[in-house]
């Protein structure tokens, strides 16, 4: 498979997390494969397995944001096959989250599984989570 092809999967992943920050989900579902071994960790919960678990979590997560804007995606690797891909990045983003109505600036370390499905980069996973900087030993408690 292409890099460029990658790239655009990125790109939609992307675009999708600044419509999540507006509270709208659909473009992130899109972005998943239909297949129901798909896994999703988000900050509001614990992990979710199969497609409908993914899509109430997701959906959960995008209700929880409005008003958000991207304010960069920062690449730490990529590892990449023929058959699945691995990307890991910070995104950083503003938005309004649960009720507050104080714009907050947020930081999260992603991890992103695409796979090759007919010539086709979808997601298969996604962990994203606050801890971006160096934390106490005691926070693992």
């Amino acid at each position: 498979m292409p890099p460029d092809d990658l790239e655009s999967a990125i790109e939609q992943s992307h675009f999708a997390l600044s419509e999540i920050v507006k509270g709208n989900v659909e473009p992130f579902l899109s972005l998943y494969s239909e297949r129901d071994d798909v896994t999703i960790g988000n900050p509001f919960g614990a992990f979710a397995r199969g497609r409908q678990k993914v899509a109430e979590a997701g959906t959960g997560a995008a209700a929880r944001y409005r008003e958000g804007e991207i304010v960069g995606f920062e690449s730490v690797a990529r590892h990449v096959t023929s058959d699945l891909a691995c990307v890991v990045e910070v995104e950083r983003f503003k938005a309004k989250v649960g009720g507050s109505d104080e714009l907050a600036t947020i930081a999260l370390r992603v991890t992103s599984i695409f796979r090759n499905e007919g010539g086709t980069w979808k997601l298969v996973h996604r962990h994203a989570d606050p801890i971006t900087t160096p934390q106490a030993p005691e926070s693992a408690l």
